[in-house]
Formats: C-alpha cells, structure tokens, sequence
C-alpha cells in the first residue's frame, strides 16, 4: 500500500504504480479546474440549471490533462445505479452503460466512473494491457464488486492478479464515515473479517456538549457512557478484496485524501449535505500511433 504526503492543490491526481506502467494513462479528477482558474468549480457531473456546454467543456479538459490529447479517445461512461454489474466493453457505447464496473482489452476507449464520496476503484495489467474501473460505495463494496471486477478480468482476459496494478482514489475515509448499527450485520453477513472493518468512534454532540446536566443519570460517577458511532472503512473494505482476489498489498496504491475532510480540494456528497459536485476517475489503453 502506498501513502504520499496529501497534495495542498492539484486538479489531476495520479496513482505512482499506475503512473510507472506504460501505455496506461489515468487520472483523478478535483474541484480545482486544470487551468487553475480562480473561484471556478470543476464539476464533472451533470448540474441542474446549468448549461450542459459547461459541463462537455470541463469534461473534454480533464480527458486532455488526462491524456495529453482528447482527440483518439472514446469516452465509455456508466450510468451508475449502486450494484455489483460489471461491462466488458469492446467498442464504443453510444450511451452510457447501467453499471457501476466496466473493464476492456481495447485502446483508445477511456473507462470513466463519477464519485463524490465513494470509492473509485482503477486497475491496470500490466502485462496483458487490460484495464478496469469500478465505482464501489457501501452497496457496491457489500455486493464484492472489486473482487468480482478482478475476476472478471481474469476470465476475460487471463489476467493473473499478481500482474495487476491497483489504485484507490480519494473517497470518504472511516474518520468521517459515521454508519448505523445495522451495517455490521449487513457485512459480517458477507465477510469473515467484518468486525476489522468498523470502529467505535466518539460522536461530538453540540446540544449534550452545551447541556451535560440533560444527560446526567444515576451511574456512578453520574454520567452515562458516551456516545459513540461504528464507522465503517470502505478503504479496508475494497483493499481487502482485491487481496482476496490474488492481488499483492504491494500492488494497491491508496490516496490518503479524505473527501469528508477535504472540501477545500474534493467534493463529498456527506459533508455537503447532499448537494455536492461530482469528481471523474479515468484509465485507457493509449491507441498505437
């Protein structure tokens, strides 16, 4: 697993063993556009009550900064619905795929997935030059779609997982990951190692902060337990799938940027209430000149 120092701005973040294998491009969008345009939002997903002009434009900079040359790629985007469907794609999609994974042996199409919380997901072989993205929230992550995705690329293309090259981008880290109770059962349901997969967390509440004598009781020494939250790691979720699916440790790349925590560089759906942008994810096979 790899850990950089987080960057104090960038518009395009790249994963270092994605970056070393030639032939792959791929890149993180931020909300700080490529020109570095002061007082803009680069915001990749579709906005109401703004011209979809504004949204092709920015899109078709962050293929180029992604790239270096937008001109030669086809944009394979998904229409993402929260499930565990995975694409093989061949050729270009005259509209967007109903999935939340695509992979594809072939160059010059740009697997695209759209985050503002969730996991994005990109991997690359080395050797046989296949590639996959996968968008894994806590649905996606509950239903194995990294771990089916890394399966699929072996049937499809005879990856062995040893050769693959992971990177997880920026997403919402357990700090900030506050879950209800009933997610344990949903995981543990699934996975033998679900308990590693949540902490206990003190939950700061302003009105018990302001008014301690509200929440007094007959416990000694006269206060009850804090409270505390489980919060969830979806980082640990997909990495650990990806190593039951045969990859090295060695070989996942994981930003350390929280896009809870982040705000003033990413979007998060979570710590915006819900009106968030939406930050792209992307990685091709480059076209033979």
């Amino acid at each position: 697993m790899t850990r950089r120092p987080a960057p104090k701005s960038s518009s395009i973040l790249r994963a270092e063993l994605l970056s070393e294998l030639k032939g792959i491009v791929h890149g993180f969008s931020t909300r700080v556009p490529p020109n570095n345009n002061a007082g803009a939002e680069f915001n990749l997903g579709r906005r109401d009550g703004t011209d979809s002009k504004i949204t092709e434009r920015d899109r078709a900079s962050f293929i180029r900064a992604v790239t270096g040359d937008e001109h030669g790629w086809t944009r394979v985007p998904l229409r993402q619905v929260h499930s565990d469907i995975i694409h093989v794609v061949k050729h270009a999609q005259s509209e967007a795929l109903p999935g939340d994974g695509a992979v594809t042996n072939v160059p010059g199409l740009l697997l695209i997935i759209l985050t503002a919380d969730c996991v994005p997901v990109l991997v690359a072989d080395r050797r046989k030059r296949a590639v996959g993205a996968f968008h894994a929230g806590w649905r996606g992550t509950l239903a194995r779609i990294v771990e089916k995705g890394i399966g699929v690329m072996r049937r499809e293309f005879s990856s062995d997982p040893a050769d693959l090259r992971v990177a997880i981008g920026p997403c919402i880290h357990a700090c900030c990951y506050e879950v209800d109770e009933e997610f344990r059962d949903k995981f543990a349901s699934q996975f033998d190692y679900a308990d590693e997969l949540f902490a206990e967390v003190f939950s700061s509440d302003p009105v018990r902060e302001k008014y301690p004598l509200l929440f007094m009781n007959m416990r000694a020494p006269g206060h009850g337990a804090p409270p505390c939250r489980p919060h969830l790691d979806l980082v640990a979720a997909n990495r650990r799938q990806l190593m039951s699916a045969g990859v090295p440790e060695s070989a996942i790349d994981v930003s350390p940027l929280c896009t809870a925590c982040r705000t003033d560089l990413l979007y998060s759906h979570r710590a915006e209430k819900g009106k968030a942008g939406r930050m792209m994810a992307a990685i091709g096979i480059k076209p033979a000149k």
